[in-house]
């Protein structure tokens, strides 16, 4: 059995997505969702499901190993960002080495980086004229969406597309990939 943990700071609709994916699944857990926003999304989306959720407080996440040690204690085995928008602690990264997987909502290294997420990532593709976006999965390292490549899928825009248009289209492409791309890393 392996035991994963999902991270998300935001509406938790990738978490939903993989927490449904791996319902019946004999060979993956889901040990916890961790949140690091007291208004997310992802918290009625937990309670919904039945998921196990804990809020990280910024006290917390600021404290040295304080991430390592609930990861570790849990006996978790994979890591999963989902929309989680805080910085891997260097301790966890090392901890986890090809067991920590983030997406993004483009084709890095394209818009990529700190700071850009959400509907900054889709506004800056629709202002570049960008005749096509998509996602990647990928490692994570110590700097945000720089970890190497796993897998990237990509989707057409037309001019008429505006960033809502390009968010609904890359959305389909996570909720498609992502599961499948975390079910394979597992090996399970």
């Amino acid at each position: 059995m392996r035991k994963i943990a999902l991270l998300a700071s935001g509406s938790g609709s990738n978490v939903q997505n993989i927490a449904e994916y791996f319902r019946d699944h004999t060979g993956v857990e889901i040990a916890l969702v961790l949140t690091n926003n007291r208004h997310a999304g992802v918290i009625d989306r937990c309670k919904a499901l039945g998921l196990p959720l804990i809020y990280a407080s910024p006290a917390g996440l600021g404290q040295k190993g304080w991430l390592l040690s609930l990861l570790q204690g849990l006996d978790v085995d994979f890591v999963v960002l989902a929309g989680w928008l805080k910085m891997i602690p260097q301790e966890v990264v090392k901890a986890y080495p090809n067991a920590l997987v983030n997406i993004h909502p483009a084709l890095l290294p394209d818009f990529g980086g700190h700071g850009m997420y959400g509907m900054k990532v889709h506004e800056a593709v629709k202002k570049s004229g960008a005749l096509h976006t998509g996602i990647s999965i990928h490692w994570v390292d110590e700097l945000y969406d720089n970890g190497a490549l796993i897998e990237q899928h990509r989707v057409n825009l037309s001019p008429e597309d505006q960033p809502e248009d390009i968010a609904l289209k890359v959305h389909q492409l996570e909720y498609v990939h992502y599961p499948k791309a975390i079910e394979r890393l597992l090996g399970v």
